[in-house]
């Protein structure tokens, strides 16, 4: 249990906000006292730890499984370029002891799942969605409303973003807002489309203003409200919320009473189970949706008669390209069906594999069959194929 009190040292670092009638020694108490759990500490995840760290939140707890990649750089602040390659967790970790030693932090170097969800959520007063994946943020949306927890959420996507507070005791879910995920590589992810790099430092500071005002019981919260914000306009917008009394999992008669296998309901399931039965030689390559870079590679070299199509943008083209590939952005792809051939078999790439599979899914539907995807795309590719191409 963490004592209430303040140290003299305490006293000091905190003299700003006791200052303010608002938080005082009761509210700064009352920070101390509190918990909160961080779920990802990336973008998102740096300045929300950071900043509730500085203020005297007492206990922080980090879930994070990933390790420092050079492209994090741009915007996940907490991580520098001598943190590269180890686990985010133990980079945060150290800052964050830099910041504030007095706070207590707990590490779970694992992703969060069905199995372990519940089990670490109810350990905390409140929990902020800093996560980039649909399957996560239902996840952390159901553990939240099953365990009467508020869910602090922030989303990113190239320059705009949005946040809110879903707190099923007293307003939406996130499940009201969002029934149902998109579908499954339709919406690009940071890394597929980009996202600017101050970006996730708006949004993960208006969620640490979120997380201080819940805990200090000040102030208009988010809850009902979805904040939107426009990085290029320089524009922040509002838009009402409602709970669904139809919500399945926070409605009047709910159809979710426990946590779900997420990725089936994300439309990843049957992905993720053909990717671990692949195999790396062309020894049934035919059978597969998913083709790996390493048979891509091996048919390239026997001039096998494929039609290579990447439906990345030109700038991305730009920086690396599998120079057999034609270059048609997924944008175009449909008024250009006429340039693809339904007589050979057509392997479609993009960066990391997910605009290629709903290119895939659409050539279906227009009567085209042969239809492959590059695996993890040219990133892959470049790492296990191709070290002369430069990875983004």
């Amino acid at each position: 249990m963490l004592k209430m009190e303040l140290s003299k040292s305490e006293l000091k670092r905190y003299s700003r906000h006791l200052l303010l009638s608002e938080v005082g020694v009761e509210g700064q108490q009352k920070l101390k006292k509190a918990s909160v759990l961080i779920v990802g500490v990336g973008g998102l995840g740096s300045p929300l730890a950071m900043y509730l760290a500085a203020s005297g939140v007492g206990k922080l707890g980090l879930v994070d499984n990933d390790v420092v990649d050079e492209s994090n750089l741009q915007r996940q602040v907490i991580h520098g370029t001598s943190d590269v390659g180890r686990l985010k967790n133990d980079s945060a970790r150290e800052k964050l002891k830099e910041i504030n030693p007095e706070i207590i932090l707990q590490q779970y170097n694992e992703a969060l799942t069905s199995k372990n969800a519940m089990e670490i959520i109810a350990n905390y007063d409140i929990v902020v969605d800093g996560t980039d994946n649909f399957q996560t943020r239902y996840l952390v949306n159901d553990a939240c409303v099953l365990l009467g927890k508020p869910n602090v959420y922030g989303a990113v996507h190239k320059f705009e973003g949005q946040t809110s507070v879903f707190w099923a005791k007293k307003g939406p879910c996130y499940r009201c807002l969002f029934p149902n995920p998109p579908e499954a590589g339709t919406v690009p992810s940071c890394e597929e489309a980009g996202v600017l790099g101050v970006l996730p430092g708006v949004i993960g500071m208006l969620q640490s203003t979120e997380v201080i005002k819940l805990i200090l019981e000040k102030g208009t919260s988010l809850i009902g409200r979805l904040l939107m914000y426009n990085a290029l306009e320089m524009q922040f917008s509002e838009i009402k919320l409602k709970s669904n009394p139809n919500c399945k999992v926070c409605g009047n008669t709910p159809e979710i009473t426990a946590l779900i296998d997420y990725d089936e309901f994300c439309g990843l399931k049957k992905h993720s189970d053909n990717a671990s039965k692949k195999t790396n030689t062309l020894k049934d390559w035919e059978l597969d949706l998913e083709m790996s870079p390493q048979v891509l590679s091996q048919l390239i070299k026997q001039n096998q008669d494929l039609f290579l199509l990447d439906v990345r943008e030109p700038y991305e083209h730009k920086i690396c390209k599998i120079k057999e590939a034609v270059l048609l952005p997924m944008k175009q792809v449909a008024n250009n069906l006429e340039v693809l051939p339904k007589n050979k078999k057509i392997v479609v790439l993009c960066h990391h594999g997910s605009r290629s599979r709903a290119v895939i899914n659409y050539l279906k539907s227009q009567g085209f069959s042969s239809l492959y995807n590059l695996d993890g795309g040219i990133h892959r590719f470049a790492l296990e194929v191709d070290s002369n191409l430069d990875t983004y």
